[in-house]
């Protein structure tokens, strides 16, 4: 791996991390390797999304730092805890919202997050978990038994199960599938709120708007590699690019001689020309690409600008070779 690459993958001192992971690999038998020795800090308070295809190995990171799944080599600290040689207490310190829906089918809503409360050695707080089912919109359903609630409604559940001991750390894998719109924004209100009290939020998810939305950070992984974590804003405009597009007057058949070493690219029909530009140079080009087509005597009858989405950013990433990504 090239050291361009690497830096791509920035670390935090350990003041700012509230989970640290080390050359943490997961070989399965047969030679399958879901992980390559990912080295990633996760701040204080931040709200994370992990990006990356079906089978990228998203689950498989959760999993292990939650201490559901063995690392094959590497190692993590959770709150400062290593999750191996202190189990309990980093294990204490982080509540985890799995993509499977199991819950206690034949309990209330309120007992399972008692018992699930009960469960990290909490006492009793009846206040608190109020407010959890509250900030959910559980609170009518707290005495019924889950197995009567909606698809929605257990997802809700599993949240404020994850909540109930107050962890540091909230993993939330996979939160808005298999939900409604509605929810899904509620859901994302509920996240900013419990950033703002301090929570750090760790989110998987095949939303790019759900990223693009509420992310401070994206995590890029893909056939077990993370390959880059960076500030949204600043991936954004990295790696985004901007486009101008101009309808013409009359299809063209094809971009005169005096362009073809100007970004251009011309429709199928003639009738559209995308011109791709830095958004954040000192120089677009635009004034001197609009004086030649003048020249040339191309005339437009509109024009509109546009830049790259979260999720185009996403696609180019994924598709693109390990050394161009470099």
């Amino acid at each position: 791996m090239s050291a361009a690459f690497e830096s791509s993958v920035p670390t935090v001192s350990a003041s700012d991390a509230i989970v640290s992971v080390r050359g943490v690999g997961k070989t399965y038998k047969g030679g399958f390797e879901a992980l390559k020795r990912i080295d990633l800090d996760i701040r204080r308070g931040e709200i994370l999304a992990l990006l990356g295809p079906n089978g990228a190995g998203k689950t498989t990171l959760i999993s292990i730092i939650c201490g559901i799944v063995n690392a094959s080599e590497g190692s993590i600290v959770a709150d400062g805890h290593d999750i191996v040689r202190d189990y309990r207490a980093a294990r204490a310190a982080i509540g985890l919202v799995p993509q499977e829906l199991h819950t206690d089918a034949f309990e209330s809503v309120l007992s399972t997050l008692r018992f699930s409360r009960g469960l990290f050695g909490k006492p009793p707080n009846a206040e608190y978990l109020e407010r959890i089912l509250r900030d959910l919109s559980l609170w009518e359903k707290r005495n019924s038994k889950i197995m009567t609630l909606s698809g929605g409604m257990k997802r809700r559940v599993m949240i404020a199960k994850a909540l109930s001991h107050e962890p540091k750390v909230l993993f939330l894998d996979e939160p808005s599938a298999g939900v409604d719109v509605e929810l899904r924004h509620d859901m994302w209100q509920m996240v900013r709120r419990l950033r703002e009290s301090g929570t750090t939020i760790i989110l998987t998810t095949h939303y790019i708007e759900e990223a693009e939305e509420m992310a401070d950070r994206i995590g890029v992984i893909n056939k077990g590699e993370l390959i880059l974590v960076e500030e949204k804003h600043v991936l954004m405009r990295k790696l985004g690019k901007k486009q101008l597009t101009l309808s013409l007057q009359q299809p063209m058949p094809r971009i005169p001689e005096a362009l073809s070493g100007l970004p251009l690219e011309l429709s199928d029909d003639g009738l559209t020309l995308v011109y791709t530009f830095d958004a954040q140079s000192d120089e677009t080009g635009i004034a001197s690409l609009l004086r030649r087509l003048g020249e040339q005597g191309i005339d437009f009858k509109d024009l509109r600008s546009s830049e790259s989405s979260l999720e185009e950013i996403f696609v180019n990433l994924v598709r693109k070779p390990k050394e161009e990504r470099a």
